[in-house]
């Protein structure tokens, strides 16, 4: 019963770290154009929403990801460890937890009027999470090794 609960929050974190993800990068493209268009008003504005959403959702819902899941580990950690799905699901995890605190560098960067990149940029790194999403579920879902 506890595993079901355990892997219950698990999702629901990782369905609000998902979203935060998605949604921090969008933010940093609508940020940049309005850089480009010199809607400092509108600066302002992104700046507080990066701020928050980075602060107040991305940052608790990876914390409660890696917890829970530590915790659905720690139910059979040898067993687990021992599957070559699970290995790659957990290279791609830190892949991704590489993925946020590089959002974290560009959000500081941003409030700090140090934009590096362009528009062209930001919908390119926007991308990326998608596709370890897509492997994460394929390998936690069909377990294929």
């Amino acid at each position: 019963m506890a595993y079901l609960w355990l892997k219950a929050f698990h999702i629901m974190a990782i369905v609000t770290w998902f979203a935060a993800i998605f949604y921090l990068p969008r933010l940093f493209i609508y940020h940049t154009q309005a850089l480009a268009e010199g809607d400092l008003k509108g600066v302002e504005r992104f700046k507080t929403m990066e701020r928050k959403l980075y602060r107040g959702i991305m940052n608790p819902s990876m914390v409660a990801v890696v917890l829970l899941g530590t915790g659905l580990l720690s139910l059979n950690f040898a067993g687990y460890l021992s599957q070559t799905w699970l290995q790659l699901k957990l290279v791609l995890v830190t892949l991704l937890i590489i993925y946020h605190f590089w959002c974290g560098m560009l959000q500081r960067r941003l409030a700090a009027d140090k934009n590096d990149h362009s528009e062209t940029w930001y919908r390119f790194f926007n991308e990326l999470p998608v596709f370890v999403l897509i492997f994460v579920v394929l390998l936690a879902v069909i377990k294929p090794w």
